[in-house]
């Protein structure tokens, strides 16, 4: 569902289909990595799609992000194709640029083979750190760290059919890999908030209430000005929400259950090197109120976590140390920086 319009299953697989089919005549194929410079829309959902169908690892490029930035990861990550948006542009790009036009993707006719090029191995998406500690760094997940993570949050979370989740995070972040595919594998719903909104929580909280939202996802600094918005107007229909990013305290915490009391709140904790979350904590209002801190609480579904001390044996419960991830969900390593991946 998106502002204007929705697409069923069947459409939006037959757009990325014949988008899939343009990408692979222009040489994509397994390792590719494809830049998709858009909005949230649908012409970024069904670009993400295509690449990964064309066998593919897709760049996620916001254009709200400087110009510097968008060249930078471009040039860093070896992309010699890319997507966009209508009316963007990536100054400076010197590869071969396809425009993803819905209108002209619903006339094609264009034949659309999957190779199976792709396999559990293959890389799947590229996501650059924020640069804080230095240059932004490409974190390479496979596809079968993304499956193991989304496969894992079902098992622990798992949404029905009438489910809707609010894709609202920017999708150059990697909290943005579960709202953009986790409900496909229930046969649930995906709202697109319109661009622009996210920084609104009014805005959130009438699109929540008019489309049935059921899953969304906030920063912990973002959660309380939409609590401040709840205060006036709950939205009844979220089940689940998701706070990460950041520390989650526990007096927002606490709020949150006063206001929102049907609603669950689960604390995520993980880096992007470690495919989204590492670890979730289900907040519990009575277990919580005498918290000083929440925890991260327990591994999801194929992740293992370890306190080491500087000589990395493994410290005694109650001991302060490192915190170390280990499993099925640790990324392939950084993009063409292997003196920085073990």
């Amino acid at each position: 569902r998106f502002s204007g319009g929705s697409l069923t299953y069947a459409q939006l697989d037959m757009y990325a289909n014949r988008l899939a089919a343009r990408l692979t005549a222009h040489g994509v194929t397994k390792e590719s990595i494809v830049g998709v410079l858009s909005e949230r829309s649908p012409d970024m959902l069904t670009a993400v799609l295509a690449v990964l169908k064309a066998g593919g690892a897709y760049l996620p490029l916001d254009p709200v992000y400087p110009e510097e930035r968008l060249s930078y990861m471009l040039k860093d990550s070896g992309a010699a194709l890319l997507l966009t948006q209508p009316g963007l542009k990536a100054p400076g790009f010197s590869g071969k640029t396809l425009e993803v036009d819905m209108t002209a993707l619903a006339n094609e006719e264009s034949e659309y083979h999957s190779l199976h090029q792709a396999d559990s191995d293959s890389l799947a998406y590229v996501i650059y750190t924020s640069g804080s500690t230095g240059r932004p760094k490409g974190v390479a997940v496979e596809h079968r760290q993304a499956v193991s993570f989304l496969t894992g949050m079902q098992m622990q979370f798992p949404l029905e059919e009438d489910d809707i989740i609010m894709m609202k995070t920017s999708f150059s972040f990697d909290a943005s890999v579960w709202q953009l595919f986790w409900w496909t594998l229930s046969g649930a719903s995906a709202y697109l908030l319109p661009s622009g909104w996210e920084k609104d929580p009014a805005l959130m909280v009438k699109a929540i209430r008019e489309e049935g939202v059921t899953t969304a996802h906030f920063i912990p600094a973002m959660l309380n000005s939409f609590l401040d918005q709840a205060e006036i107007e709950a939205p009844r229909s979220l089940k689940r929400v998701f706070a990460g990013g950041e520390p989650l305290a526990p007096h927002t915490a606490a709020r949150f259950a006063s206001l929102l009391p049907e609603t669950s709140l689960v604390h995520g904790y993980g880096p992007t090197e470690a495919t989204v979350d590492a670890a979730f904590y289900a907040c519990d209002p009575e277990l919580d109120k005498d918290r000083l801190r929440l925890p991260i609480g327990k591994p999801v579904p194929g992740a293992r976590l370890y306190v080491l001390d500087p000589h990395l044996a493994v410290q005694p419960v109650g001991v302060a140390g490192e915190l170390y991830i280990a499993g099925a969900g640790v990324a392939r390593g950084y993009l063409n920086r292997p003196e920085l991946t073990e």
